[in-house]
């Protein structure tokens, strides 16, 4: 009778956190759905009785899929992983961790490229007013003014010389290998999603100022002193400001596409 009553009171937990995230899990163990089984993974409660079903059911869709894919199915890779992160856990969600490991190895295999063909391997359409600012509005002659001297800003910064781009590219991989959590200085990489070309300004104490460049739909890292920093840019003509404390390394992902 206690058995009963704990596996009644555990699927009543289950049933009130799925409704709260907005989900229905109550035929779950119907489903033949990787991404739906994969969801309800991720979002029950550890001591959920159907994970114990639904688990090697997944694991075994996943095979079959990988089995039967077409040469060339994209998502092949993803279900490789997904697989294997089953195999580890109990769910496909990806730990910060993780995500934090896979950024940063994206990143040391980008700067090493640059690194070995001695430039910079970015490829992105110089600034104009026009990709400063996406609007519908009429601009006025001070908005004018602001978009063109950002535009000249961003290509000069992008107009690295080939001397200056290895320090920076040296600099960047000692950081991303660099696991001294006392060292004084540390990377962040900002992910610009937006359909302009921006400038991210970062003002420290003093006069601690950085500035990156950051084409549209790309990203680019710098190396900064930890400490307190104001962000700012101006991104498709929208402000942007915020305050970030930077002791470890960092991520920032700015703009949307339009697209």
């Amino acid at each position: 009778m206690k058995k009963l009553v704990l596996l009644f009171t555990t699927l009543l937990f289950v049933s009130f956190s799925a409704q709260k995230q907005g989900k229905d899990y109550s035929n779950i163990l119907k489903s033949k759905s990787i991404y739906e089984i994969n969801a309800f993974l991720r979002d029950a409660h550890p001591d959920d009785p159907r994970r114990s079903v639904l688990k090697p059911r997944v694991m075994d869709f996943m095979k079959d899929y990988i089995k039967n894919a077409p040469p060339g199915d994209k998502k092949v890779r993803e279900m490789q992983d997904n697989l294997a992160r089953l195999k580890r856990g109990p769910s496909t969600k990806v730990s910060f961790e993780e995500m934090n490991a896979m950024i940063k190895q994206k990143q040391i295999l980008k700067y090493q490229k640059q690194l070995q063909v001695g430039q910079s391997a970015v490829v992105y359409t110089p600034s104009s007013a026009q990709n400063v600012y996406v609007t519908n509005t009429t601009a006025t002659k001070n908005t004018k003014v602001i978009a063109d001297t950002e535009a000249s800003e961003f290509n000069m910064l992008m107009g690295e010389n080939p001397t200056e781009h290895k320090n920076k590219t040296v600099k960047i991989l000692n950081s991303l290998f660099d696991n001294d959590p006392n060292a004084k200085e540390c990377i962040v990489m900002i992910e610009n999603k937006s359909d302009c070309n921006i400038i991210v300004r970062i003002e420290g104490i003093g006069n601690t100022k950085y500035r990156l460049p950051i084409p549209a739909h790309g990203d680019n890292s710098i190396v900064v002193e930890k400490g307190d920093y104001l962000f700012t840019s101006i991104v498709c003509g929208a402000q942007y400001a915020s305050q970030k404390t930077i002791q470890k390394p960092l991520m920032v992902a700015l703009g949307s596409s339009s697209k």
